[in-house]
């Protein structure tokens, strides 16, 4: 079976963080960018803008390769685009990036575990979201920095310090392949995606910064995450959107921000190559980066290949992969609070699920196993998915099988079973009435 990705990543865009840093950067910094003519001004005019801005550029790409320690390897290919060719361009990525089946699965896994409705449509969401996010941007596919001919031009040198921070990750590590390696593991993605966007931020951030070293900040995501929060309810689309999607479209930014903040405690730019050469594998080392800085050895949790609901008629397996703390993060949060995810997820070890699709019905199956650090920990979760159950199913309750470890009862949408056991969190959705008894002791037995 091919796997997909239940999280949508790979198109590079610098959010509402920019517009926050680009007021800061307004307020302690000369304006460094140059804004270009409207169109309908001279040709000459605008040709001399462009000129300015390509030369900008280059002088950027230079100070960002001292900085960072990251040789130039050839020059960077530059054009200015306006508004509506940048959003041309995201459209054009996204769906060369994601066929309608990867849509489809994601879709589906999504709404598997209650994260979005029936009559969510993710592909729509996703166009109105990143042309609604659209600024410049660095494209490892074609290699090349698309500038943008409307940025102010406090912003124009920020937005390139970043972007051209990509393009020099990009010409010492090959950013398509580093984020290929691991298409199929969502967990893993999400944690390279974080490396490549956290150290641009960071990097930008540093320039702002001057010779304070951004280590010293006691807390990089206490300053930033509230402020890129606040700024961004100025954009519909992402007001509105799911709380998962928000979290996930942040996390890059924030944590990584953040992860690679706490890595220059402890080694120089260079010495954090090493992100890139061997990557973290999880999302738990952003949250915690001495998982990654001290080599902590997490388990690896896996689900048998053939489950009660292999023979099925009907279902189809369409999904196998791994939440990882982020996930955890995104459902705990969505369905119980902020505080509460950050709170209970700390304490996830390693998870993998299964999630099973009836198309004739439109309906889902979904096998979980998580592991925990603890006991406690592994209980502390137990309850809140209990929580989650009963919100995402309305009028679900144990039955009386049910007891202090497990929790089985009946919904419109087939049988659940949830089980606490030691420093582990099983359970099953979705299951047939026939099958209730052999996905219980095969849960059980794991």
């Amino acid at each position: 079976m091919e796997n997909h990705n239940r999280r949508i990543h790979g198109m590079e865009i610098l959010l509402a963080m920019l517009v926050i840093l680009g007021s800061l950067a307004a307020a302690s910094h000369p304006a460094a960018g140059l804004q270009i003519p409207a169109p309908g001004s001279t040709t000459q005019s605008r040709q001399q803008a462009e000129a300015g801005l390509r030369a900008q550029a280059d002088e950027v790409l230079q100070k960002m390769s001292r900085m960072t320690g990251l040789p130039i390897k050839s020059p960077v290919h530059k054009k200015i685009v306006s508004r509506k060719e940048v959003q041309k361009i995201l459209l054009h990525n996204l769906h060369t990036d994601y066929t309608p089946e990867d849509i489809h699965v994601q879709e589906a896994t999504l709404r598997a575990f209650g994260l979005i409705g029936g009559d969510f449509d993710l592909q729509k969401f996703l166009i109105n979201f990143y042309t609604e996010q659209v600024a410049g941007f660095y494209d490892p596919q074609t290699k090349t920095m698309y500038m943008a001919d409307w940025i102010p031009p406090e912003m124009q040198g920020m937005v390139l310090s970043h972007e051209l921070t990509h393009a020099l990750q990009d010409q010492n590590f090959n950013l398509v392949q580093y984020m290929k390696a691991v298409k199929n593991q969502d967990d893993a993605e999400a944690a390279r995606q974080a490396v490549v966007e956290g150290y641009a931020t960071a990097a930008m951030f540093q320039t702002m910064l001057g010779d304070a070293p951004i280590s010293a900040m006691p807390s990089l995501d206490a300053v930033l995450g509230p402020l890129i929060r606040r700024q961004m309810t100025e954009f519909p689309v992402f007001s509105k959107a799911p709380f998962f999607f928000k979290l996930q479209a942040l996390f890059p930014y924030i944590e990584g921000a953040s992860f690679i903040s706490k890595g220059l405690r402890r080694k120089d730019w260079q010495g954090l190559n090493e992100l890139f050469t061997s990557p973290p594998s999880t999302t738990k080392a952003l949250y915690q980066p001495s998982v990654y800085f001290d080599h902590v050895a997490l388990p690896e949790v896996q689900l048998p290949g053939k489950t009660p609901l292999s023979s099925v008629p009907g279902l189809k397996q369409l999904d196998e992969n791994t939440l990882g703390e982020l996930g955890c993060n995104e459902l705990v949060g969505q369905f119980l609070s902020e505080e509460k995810a950050t709170a209970d997820c700390a304490g996830w070890m390693g998870d993998s699920y299964i999630v099973y699709e009836d198309p004739a019905t439109q309906s889902y199956a979904l096998l979980a196993r998580t592991r925990w650090a603890n006991a406690d920990s592994a209980l502390a979760f137990f309850r809140d998915y209990h929580a989650i159950l009963a919100k995402k199913y309305p009028g679900f309750s144990p039955d009386s099988h049910s007891d202090a470890e497990r929790i089985i009862g009946r919904t419109a949408s087939g049988n659940v079973i949830l089980l606490y056991a030691g420093d582990e969190v099983r359970w099953a959705e979705g299951v047939p009435p026939s099958q209730v008894d052999a996905m219980l002791r095969w849960l059980e037995a794991l």
